[in-house]
Parts: C-alpha cells; sequence; structure tokens
C-alpha cells in the first residue's frame, strides 16, 4: 500500500489530528507521493502533485482571509493532497480563516502539535513510499514467475493472459492481425459495454501498421492497448482494462506478456502455413479422387470432412492477403459445423457442408474479397464443384462479392458466357466491324441487330429501321463481306447475335 494520510494520523509517535477532511476522499483513501515543509507565502512552485505540505505558519502572521483563500486555492491547483499546520509555535491555534479556506475549497488539514518533529513525518513518509517500492518489486518479480510458467503449460497463450488478468485484478483481451478478437477459453475479455469501444481501437491500432500503444478512458475504465509483433509484421493487440492507471510494475508484466505472445504468436503463424500446405496436398488428393486418404489424414489433424451434399466456395487469389487468411484459419477452428479450405493457384477453395456458412460470407464482404459458390455436389464431383464455383466467381463485384452458380441460370446462357469471358471472344469476332470508324459502325451493327431480331425479313426491319428494304440488305451484304461469313446459315446468325448480345452497346 502506498503512504496513506491515515496511517500517519493513527501513528502513535505523532500528535497530530485532522480538523477538515478532504473533500473529496476519506482520509484512508488519502495518498501522499512525499512530504515537504516550507512557511513561503507561495510555494507552490517547489511542490509536487500528492505531497503533504508542513508548515508552522509563518506566512500567517498579520495576514486576512484573502491571502488565505488564495493560499489554499494554490495548493489546491498544484494538486497538494493535504496541509498540515504545527500549532504553539508561532500560533495558538490554526487561524479560523485557514480552516474555512480549507473546508470551503475540499483541502485535507491536519493539526499537528509542536512536540512532532516535521522531519519525522517526512521520514516516515519516505518510508512509507520505500516499503511500497519493494512491496512492487517482489510483486513484479512474483507476477513474471507465474507468467513464466503459465507459458509452459499446453495452451501457453491463453494460460498468460489468464495469469495476466489475475495478476492485475483486470480484464485482457487478445485481438490477431485482423482486429478480430480471440477467444481464449476462461478469459471473459471485456464488458459488454465497452466492448465496441475496444474492438474499434484496437483496429485503429492495427491499421497505422507500426508498433504502437494507446490509451483511453471508457465508462470510468482505463484500457490500454499495446501492438504485438514487428513494425509491418503485426501480429495483433494486447488491451488491460483496469479500475485505475498501471504503476511502472504493472507495466513490466504487461510488456513481458507482449513479448511472450509474440513468440507464441510468430509459432502460431507459422504453424498455420504448415497447416495450409497439408491442406493443399489434401485438395489435389481429393480433386484426384483418393478420398480415403485425405479423410483419414483429414480426421486425424482436423477433424472429419464435410458431409455430402458439399458446396465448394471459390475466393479469387487477386483478393487475399495475410490477414483475410488469418481469419480464415481462425474460422476454420471456430466453426462448429466445419469446413475445409485449402489454396490452390492462387485462389482458396472452401468446401462446406450443405451451403456456405454466414460468418463465411461476412468475412469475404469484410475484406473486399470476391467468391462464387457452387451447387450442391458429392466429394467424387468435386471438380465439378470447383468448375461451378469459379465461374460463378467471375461474376463476383465489390458490389455483389459472393455470387452462387445456380443464380446464373437466372442470367441465362449469355449471362453465363459473359463471366466465362465471352464478351472477349465476341469483340474477337465482330472486330473488323468494330475497328470501323463512327457513325457507320453503329449503323451497321444496329441494322444487323434488327435484322436478326425480326428473324432475317427485309421488309420489317427497314420499317423498324425507317430505311428502304435494299438499304437493309446493302449493309447486311456489307457485315457479311467484312466477317467472311454467310448470314443466311441459321448458326451463323446465332452466333452474330449472340455476340452482338455480349459485347453490348458501342
Amino acid at each position: 500500500m502506498p503512504a496513506r494520510l491515515q496511517s500517519l494520523l493513527q501513528h502513535p509517535e505523532f500528535r497530530a489530528r485532522l480538523v477538515v477532511p478532504d473533500g473529496a476522499r476519506d482520509a484512508s483513501e488519502v495518498s501522499l507521493s512525499w512530504a515537504h515543509s516550507s512557511d513561503l507565502a507561495d510555494p507552490t512552485p517547489w511542490l509536487e502533485s500528492g505531497q503533504l505540505l508542513l508548515t508552522d505558519g509563518a506566512q500567517f502572521a498579520g495576514v486576512d482571509e484573502r491571502f488565505a483563500a488564495e493560499y489554499v486555492r494554490r495548493l489546491v491547483e498544484r494538486d497538494i493532497h493535504a496541509l498540515g499546520f504545527a500549532i504553539r509555535v508561532i500560533h495558538p491555534a490554526i487561524p479560523p480563516a485557514l480552516i474555512d479556506a480549507c473546508a470551503e475549497q475540499g483541502l485535507a488539514l491536519i493539526e499537528i502539535e509542536r512536540e512532532t518533529l516535521f522531519i519525522s513525518i517526512i521520514r516516515f513518509v519516505a518510508s512509507e513510499l520505500a516499503a511500497e517500492s519493494r512491496a512492487r518489486v517482489q510483486w513484479s518479480l512474483d507476477a513474471h514467475r507465474s507468467i513464466a510458467r503459465a507459458a509452459l503449460s499446453s495452451d501457453g497463450l491463453g494460460a498468460i493472459l489468464i495469469e495476466l488478468s489475475a495478476q492485475l485484478d483486470c480484464w485482457v483481451a487478445l485481438f490477431d492481425s485482423t482486429g478480430a478478437p480471440l477467444h481464449v477459453p476462461g478469459l471473459s475479455g471485456p464488458p459488454a459495454d465497452v466492448r465496441p469501444a475496444v474492438e474499434a481501437a484496437a483496429y485503429e491500432t492495427l491499421m497505422k501498421g507500426t508498433r504502437a500503444g494507446l490509451s483511453i478512458i471508457h465508462s470510468d475504465v482505463g484500457i490500454s492497448l499495446q501492438t504485438i509483433g514487428q513494425r509491418g509484421r503485426l501480429r495483433g493487440v494486447l488491451a488491460v482494462g483496469t479500475s485505475g492507471p498501471l504503476d511502472p510494475a504493472g507495466h513490466e508484466v504487461v510488456e513481458s506478456v507482449i513479448g511472450i505472445a509474440s513468440i507464441v504468436l510468430e509459432q502460431r503463424r507459422e504453424l498455420d502455413a504448415a497447416r495450409r500446405q497439408l491442406r493443399t496436398g489434401l485438395l489435389e488428393l481429393l480433386m484426384a479422387g483418393e478420398w480415403e486418404v485425405a479423410s483419414r489424414t483429414a480426421a486425424s489433424v482436423w477433424g472429419s470432412l464435410p458431409a455430402e451434399p458439399i458446396v465448394v466456395t471459390l475466393i479469387a487469389g487477386d483478393g487475399l492477403s495475410p490477414s483475410a487468411l488469418d481469419e480464415l484459419e481462425l474460422e476454420a477452428v471456430r466453426n462448429d459445423r466445419g469446413f475445409f479450405y485449402a489454396e490452390r493457384n492462387g485462389d482458396v477453395l472452401l468446401v462446406a457442408g450443405a451451403t456456405t456458412p454466414p460468418e463465411l460470407r461476412s468475412l469475404i464482404a469484410r475484406h473486399g474479397m470476391t467468391a462464387g459458390t457452387s451447387s450442391r455436389v458429392s466429394w467424387a464431383d468435386l471438380r465439378v464443384g470447383v468448375s461451378e464455383a469459379a465461374h460463378a466467381a467471375r461474376a463476383a463485384s465489390p458490389s455483389d462479392p459472393v455470387v452462387d452458380y445456380e443464380s446464373l441460370a437466372e442470367r441465362g446462357l449469355h449471362g453465363l458466357l459473359r463471366v466465362a469471358g465471352g464478351e472477349s471472344v465476341a469483340r474477337t469476332l465482330l472486330a473488323p466491324v468494330l475497328q470501323v470508324r463512327e457513325p457507320e459502325r453503329t449503323v451497321l451493327l444496329e441494322t444487323v441487330r434488327v435484322w436478326l431480331e425480326n428473324h432475317g425479313a427485309w421488309d420489317p426491319a427497314a420499317r423498324a429501321l425507317h430505311v428502304h428494304r435494299h438499304t437493309v440488305k446493302s449493309r447486311v451484304e456489307t457485315v457479311e463481306r467484312m466477317l467472311g461469313v454467310n448470314l443466311g446459315d441459321f448458326a451463323v446468325r446465332a452466333e452474330i447475335w449472340s455476340a452482338l448480345e455480349l459485347i453490348g452497346d458501342q
């Protein structure tokens, strides 16, 4: 415990009496950072916050109430915790004006008998502070030993966080490199009323990309956040919530936990990379139809593969990031229903039972990725599912990040051709006409489009275009010569019509 005003008042050696209590705290709660004596009219330039000021009152000889009020005001503004006044040295009693000023402004005032030496009080406060310092050093050593022992347990990371919470009597939360909270059994984390603020602060700290610390006050709770890892390779954020500010010993314990957590998370990251490589190998076995071997291997490492029917989700590789893969690994561990994922050809393939879990769709959207899902297939038709998911992924966009293969049917055959790259083929097919300058290019394309819409009939097409039938025929023949095709052939007509649909308005 730090030096308290109550301890000084109760000490049998000191003949001291509390005349005016602290305006906001009980004497047992008033801590003292030091004791200092002065009879100056304004000693505040030589005082520090939290001190006990001792005086025999020489400065109060022949002064009025205004002086006393200004004197106390300066002490309160300097955050002096108590004023000790020695009686029967210069004054027979504490001046009433000083008592009134202390009572009005809430400064604790102590009456001290002349037999009590100021140096004895100063030594007492110094001794209490030294004892507190020794106790904190011993506590810090014991806490470090307890945390070191916890790190040797099977769940080292979780154990050291639980031990930190116990040692500091506070809540502790750990966030991964994406800002997502890590679930640690036995660790409650931040209370519900401060959780949103803590999560937002953790994400903000990670977005800086550098080692950083952040302290905030929320709902009267002091929250300290520290990044884990090195600049450019942040592994997460440790958040600690206490009812008061941490002292140097508390900060040292937190720093030691951060150091241990950095090592554990780095090892976990390397292990996750090895697991991803193993998943890729298992996926290739599954693609090759080696179900029995892959199933036994997966069961020994992660658990059973999803039961049939399965749905394949392909996440396009151009939107992948290390943080997304980290969160995906976490979801693979957390998800109760279970799913299997692996990297393949720069993309990520997810295999889940029946439907893609909602949390995975949320993860895809949150990281700005795009993906496609297959219809329900069996493990034997995994290649079909992968192909369907790849087709659907091509149709995905930031506004529609996850596209289901079955929804492509609603877009028709042309919709499927478009996501499969049909527009590029269409432009190649129509290139001779597309290279013609405007407005002739638009005239030729529109004429052929209208003529095909009217089943190759000249008169209806001419009426729709408001031109003579011979003009329509001349334009269609011009396109035939440019493309080297015969539009009298039905298959050619269908191909040209599809190409015009795929390129849209030009």
